[in-house]
């Protein structure tokens, strides 16, 4: 299986709005399987849209089930998701593969109601919290154009070097 290179800030293809998925096929689904690879190949990577690597559909993969301790829903593979409540606002610490070099403090709601296709193309509800919900949004931003750093609550206080991976 391919892993897929990661198009990193400041490309400008990170900017653009991705498109409805309309059909799934066996590429679509051989696409997924090659994005989740791209992400668990990462250090700590519990989530990656398909922008991310200069594929402009509605695809998100969420999966925070290897941190301990916290409420999860399991590997997500998010089609065309659409959140439709946000509750709670709270302040927490973001990286991204597609920003390696930085992590940011960034407001996100505590709590979301989402729908989505799922892989077989069946429409899917999905209430979370705490770190799924922030994983979720913050994935989902990828799809709309934007990145963590369009989300810091300050640039000079709020965007920090980051530590090595080994």
């Amino acid at each position: 299986m391919a892993l897929l290179p990661i198009l990193t800030y400041p490309d400008p293809a990170l900017k653009q709005i991705s498109q409805q998925v309309e059909q799934i096929d066996d590429a679509l689904l051989n696409f997924i399987a090659e994005l989740e690879a791209t992400m668990r190949n990462g250090p700590g990577g519990v989530g990656i849209a398909a922008p991310q690597v200069g594929r402009f559909e509605r695809i998100a993969i969420v999966d925070v089930s290897s941190k301990p301790k916290i409420k999860q829903h399991g590997r997500l593979v998010l089609i065309n998701p659409e959140i439709h409540r946000w509750e709670g606002m709270k302040v927490g610490r973001e990286g991204c593969m597609s920003v390696p070099d930085f992590t940011g403090n960034v407001i996100r709601a505590e709590q979301i109601a989402l729908s989505y296709l799922d892989e077989q193309g069946q429409p899917q509800k999905l209430e979370t919290s705490g770190y799924e919900a922030r994983a979720i949004q913050h994935e989902l931003d990828h799809l709309d154009g934007l990145l963590f750093l369009d989300r810091l609550v300050s640039r000079r206080n709020d965007l920090f070097k980051r530590k090595v991976y080994k």
